[in-house]
């Protein structure tokens, strides 16, 4: 399935500069495929690995308007934890991050996945009770987390300011060993060779401009490189998600607005665990490259920019500077900014739609990387059986008019 090379073909390639073959292929566009994939980043590349390694299902279109990995999966900070507030959302995401523990010696691709631990500060008693509920839901669910004290905390992080003369005194913090951070290109890029040797095809600058229904049922894509005729099409994409879905008359209550981050330049590595603060809005991780990656809550306001903004990068600066002072003389080096799907309850939107063959991964908000493997194997299995598997069940569309929410937004509001 993955590419191998030998040490002489490294050494060959190096000294001549010949060049590498490409990681997956650039086929011609078929008229007709067993299923298309709206959305070429780590779901729907994850999708149509796993519908091809665990079911067979190889004809397989994944389209993506502009390149692989290009939109939320390249414009994202790559935090994995698994730490959630419902045990719907403890389950799924335990199983993602099983999923990657496991994920470069499948994909016989170095991810990068570091598994440094992920600290969720509490600043108040009413936050620290959450923390505590938090931690007791994850022990429930087989989840490595607990509630500690300032002590801990400062041992783990010696530059957090753990003293109480300061705005917002830390008072404790959920720590999650298994958490940590990955190379999110590598995930993409993994995922499209491994996709790609079992006979996948990736479509790169391929926009899906409609979708053909009849009698309820979806029969084809129109694309700007032509009409694809399938009976399944499969929607992962991030930021246009409700464009897309309404191309096949589905609608789904997904609202977007940009989320923006920053790094500063590399320096010596000092953080290991992943540091956020719900309170201040703001969560802070080190590369293996040394810089410090910074985010926040998404913008307060709904629109398709990508653009960052002095105003973030001045709060930000601010608020991470209360948590750690010594980080002062660091220089930022670029901002940007990503497209979040946030649905009412902060829990994304899976499975069946009443469209017969269109089915939805969307709505993932500022969590859906940590998402990717888990999401690709469920979607995977729905679309081969037809049937909606236990670990996606309660993600289903219907919920918002049925009135079963989630309720995610005390574990995913702030961002990571």
């Amino acid at each position: 399935m993955s590419r191998r090379y030998s040490a002489w073909a490294l050494l060959r390639h190096g000294i001549t500069g010949e060049a590498w073959p490409p990681a997956w292929r650039a086929p011609e566009l078929k008229p007709s495929y067993s299923a298309v994939i709206v959305g070429g980043g780590v779901h729907g590349l994850a999708t149509a690995y796993y519908l091809a390694a665990n079911h067979g299902v190889t004809d397989i279109a994944v389209v993506d308007k502009g390149y692989i990995g290009g939109g939320g999966s390249g414009r994202n900070t790559a935090i994995i934890r698994s730490n959630y507030l419902t045990p719907e959302g403890v389950r799924f995401y335990h199983r993602s991050l099983r999923l990657y523990e496991r994920l470069a010696a499948e994909l016989n691709f170095n991810l990068m996945f570091s598994q440094r631990g992920h600290l969720t500060l509490a600043h108040s008693d009413t936050s620290l009770r959450t923390m505590r509920q938090r931690a007791e839901v994850n022990k429930l669910c087989g989840v490595e987390s607990e509630v500690i004290a300032p002590e801990e905390i400062s041992r783990l992080v010696p530059c957090l300011d753990t003293s109480d003369a300061v705005r917002h005194p830390i008072l404790g913090a959920l720590y999650h060993p298994p958490g940590g951070i990955v190379r999110h290109d590598a995930v993409v890029w993994g995922y499209a060779r491994a996709a790609d040797a079992l006979g996948v095809h990736i479509h790169q600058d391929t926009e899906v401009t409609g979708i053909d229904v009849a009698r309820g049922r979806v029969t084809g894509v129109r694309t700007n490189r032509g009409p694809i005729s399938t009976p399944v099409v499969v929607n992962c994409t991030a930021g246009w998600s409700t464009l897309v879905a309404g191309m096949a008359g589905v609608r789904i209550p997904v609202q977007t607005f940009p989320l923006q981050a920053a790094v500063t330049e590399p320096v010596q590595p000092f953080l290991d665990p992943v540091v956020v603060s719900g309170t201040l809005h703001v969560y802070v991780s080190q590369t293996d490259r040394g810089e410090l990656v910074f985010g926040g809550s998404v913008d307060p306001f709904a629109s398709y920019s990508t653009r960052g903004s002095l105003e973030f990068a001045e709060g930000l600066a601010a608020h991470v500077l209360q948590l750690m002072p010594s980080l002062a003389p660091m220089r930022l080096l670029r901002q940007w900014a990503g497209l979040c799907d946030m649905t009412p309850d902060f829990a994304p939107v899976m499975g069946r739609t009443d469209v017969a063959g269109f089915f939805v991964d969307v709505g993932w908000g500022t969590y859906g990387f940590k998402a990717g493997p888990v999401a690709g194997e469920a979607m995977a299995e729905c679309v081969a059986t037809e049937r909606t598997p236990e670990l996606i069940a309660p993600f289903t569309v219907d919920r918002f008019a049925e009135g079963r929410l989630v309720g995610e937004k005390g574990a995913a509001a702030v961002g990571h």
